[in-house]
């Protein structure tokens, strides 16, 4: 078994995911983890790996580094906002590190059109997670939580 860091993408608070205020995500049918409250505007790399996907909305990207794979959401039911809020940084394909940036957010803009800006981190695939962080976190220097792979 190995153990893989999962840096918080995000600086903010996290919630439980069972707390987070959409079925998919509460009740983890995207996968296991935790939602971050934001208190940044910067969405971080979690792992090193692959961005398989980066919706052109900015709104959700995906990154896969061998059999893990996380899917980091900003915000619920965003990719309604069509890219308003959002600026992509990083490009879909790119191998990146853990701490690139790949999107900016603008949390008044994405709260001014209505949506929430909890942000559910998910294992969609690959390894168990066996710890999770509580409290207030840094992007790309805290561990959000673990997988065991």
């Amino acid at each position: 078994m190995t153990k893989i860091n999962v840096l918080a993408p995000i600086d903010g608070t996290v919630v439980e995911l069972e707390k987070v205020p959409d079925e998919v995500f509460a009740q983890k049918m995207a996968g296991d983890g935790v939602a971050i409250d934001p208190s940044g505007a910067l969405a971080l790399a979690p792992i090193s790996g692959d961005l398989v996907k980066l919706f052109p909305g900015g709104h959700a990207f995906g990154i896969v580094a061998g059999d893990v794979e996380l899917i980091v959401h900003i915000g619920l039911d965003t990719i309604e906002l069509n890219g308003t809020g959002f600026e992509n940084i990083a490009t879909e394909g790119q191998h990146v590190e853990a701490g690139t940036p790949i999107v900016r957010f603008n949390r008044a803009t994405i709260e001014g059109e209505g949506k929430v800006v909890l942000s559910p981190v998910v294992s969609s695939g690959g390894g168990t997670i066996v710890s999770r962080a509580s409290g207030a976190v840094k992007a790309g220097r805290d561990v959000l939580f673990v997988l065991e792979v």
